[in-house]
């Protein structure tokens, strides 16, 4: 069988189905390849390279839809395309099912089969074809690119002898794929970041790439998203209400809001308000990530950068991914040869469809002359992790309080363990003879000093800092070398011992913080 990849006719779009690489990898599962003539060109793929991993280059889009029995390309086809489908053939693309019933009914008069990208589930199996999340994870990071471009100011603060500069904050409104990325790309960057989703589980993430999570206080079944397929769902009135509350509260402090929210085969929820853009502040930006599908913000145009009376801009550019042609291209083209591979079992080249597979079914839209969306639930859930329950903040009082109570605890441990040190110290005196104790009194010094020194640091301080802790921490040398002297032999010999393992302490320690700091170092 032949796997063809046509040149997308979407105005502006540049992304393309199979690369060069891909295209090796289809032929490892038996398949013969192709490609139109200049398909590749916008992404940097051209037909040379095309032609020398031994994909044959077609002339022009007919003659390859009417070759091949499989085509792969990325946009929703046209009424144009579709017309050339035919008995058998299998489409894989971006198809919009919600939204393309004419679509649908095409394919299943042609007898096509066709599978929706954007229609594979969020179980673990089907990550390594997930095409939503490739795309939302450039799209992610380009919205903050987008946003600095257009910001004109630092994202990072810093301190120079012309002044302060205060770092930009920035709000990402969803903590999916995209948002997600765009966390990561604007906490690089240097900016105070902050993040909200209607799904408890995420906030753990969110903190760990260093934003700061924000909470609702309001009480509400929270969603999960092992149920929801690993997305969010529509959440009641009263809790649309107290999260439009809190964003009023937000937007005259932010900089940058950069929004992600979609539900499935559903219009984007409207959650950044007129009043709300009309709040923030000059050259403020607003990156509408959802702005495909009717946009989060009220004031969106698709395809648009628009400037408020009040100086605030809205970026509703629905082609971000295309504006990474290359690496968009190169995510795209590795999820369809997984699709590929799931539908080549034998690796024989040919296409068993199976629909007992629950990501073959769950992505298939149409085959053998029926309508197969929407499809049944998969048998496995989304990945998702089990919501925490939110933490109280503490007052003031409390916290002191609590201050207080571990300060007499750890108190107590100490003065507890002195007491039992001392005792078995008087206890060894009465029946030791006096130069054991002279030793014994050095070492549990030593011990003592050392002890205290290093583990005086918190853990978390993996810096050179650390190194040099370890290294003063060697200070025990002292004790080894006030009993070198010792008219015992043995005594003399574990001395020597102890000086040559707490050297190698010291030295190693300065040797490891020199090498560390040398890695900031510029060349």
């Amino acid at each position: 069988m032949k796997i063809g990849t046509p040149k997308e006719v979407y105005e502006g779009e540049a992304r393309v189905a199979m690369t060069p690489d891909s295209a090796l990898a289809l032929q490892k599962l038996g398949y013969d390849c192709a490609i139109e003539s200049g398909a590749g060109t916008l992404a940097g793929f051209t037909d040379a390279a095309y032609a020398e991993a031994g994909v044959e280059v077609i002339k022009t889009a007919a003659a390859l839809w009417k070759e091949c029995d499989i085509i792969a390309k990325v946009r929703q086809p046209y009424d144009t395309e579709m017309k050339r489908l035919r008995e058998g053939q299998v489409l894989i693309s971006f198809f919009n099912p919600a939204g393309n019933e004419k679509g649908l009914e095409k394919a299943k008069k042609a007898g096509a089969s066709v599978i929706a990208m954007e229609m594979v589930p969020r179980i673990s199996r089907a990550q390594k074809m997930d095409a939503l999340s490739s795309m939302a994870n450039i799209a992610g990071y380009r919205a903050v690119i987008e946003a600095g471009n257009n910001y004109g100011r630092f994202f990072t603060g810093q301190i120079t002898a012309a002044g302060k500069v205060p770092p930009a904050k920035v709000l990402v409104v969803g903590a999916g794929v995209a948002g997600l990325a765009a966390i990561g790309a604007a906490t690089s960057l240097g900016a105070m970041t902050f993040a909200f989703d209607v799904r408890p589980e995420v906030a753990e993430q969110v903190e760990s790439m260093g934003a700061e999570f924000v909470y609702l206080d309001f009480e509400e079944e929270q969603q999960d998203g092992a149920k929801t397929g690993g997305y969010a769902s529509v959440s009641s009135p009263e809790f649309r209400e107290a999260q439009l509350a809190k964003f009023r509260e937000l937007a005259p402090d932010m900089d940058i809001v950069i929004t992600t929210a979609l539900i499935p085969n559903r219009e984007a929820p409207e959650l950044w308000t007129e009043d709300m853009v009309a709040s923030m502040k000059r050259g403020s930006v607003i990156v509408d990530l959802a702005a495909e599908k009717g946009g989060n913000c009220k004031l969106t145009k698709a395809d648009e950068r628009i400037v408020t009376d009040n100086g605030v801009i809205i970026i509703g550019y629905t082609d971000f991914p295309s504006r990474m042609a290359s690496q968009a291209s190169s995510l795209y083209a590795t999820n369809i040869r997984h699709m590929m591979t799931d539908l080549t079992p034998e690796k024989d080249g040919k296409v068993v469809h199976n629909m007992e597979d629950d990501v073959i079914r769950g992505a298939t839209v149409t085959h053998d002359h029926e309508i197969t969306w929407p499809p049944p639930p998969p048998k496995v859930n989304a990945i998702a992790a089990k919501p925490k329950e939110k933490v109280k903040e503490l007052t003031p009082e409390e916290k002191r309080a609590a201050e207080t109570a571990a300060f007499k605890a750890q108190t107590k441990n100490q003065v507890t363990l002195l007491a039992i040190g001392t005792v078995l110290i008087l206890a060894a005196g009465l029946y030791a003879p006096a130069s054991f104790m002279q030793h014994f009194i050095v070492f549990v010094l030593s011990v003592f000093v050392g002890f205290q020194v290093i583990w005086g640091v918190s853990h978390s301080l993996h810096t050179p800092l650390m190194a040099v802790t370890n290294a003063i921490s060697s200070i025990i040398i002292l004790g080894a070398v006030m009993q070198i002297g010792s008219t015992s032999g043995l005594v003399t010999l574990l001395a020597g011992l102890s000086v040559f393992m707490a050297g190698i302490n010291i030295f190693g320690g300065f040797l490891v913080t020199r090498r560390m700091l040398a890695m900031f170092q510029k060349s």
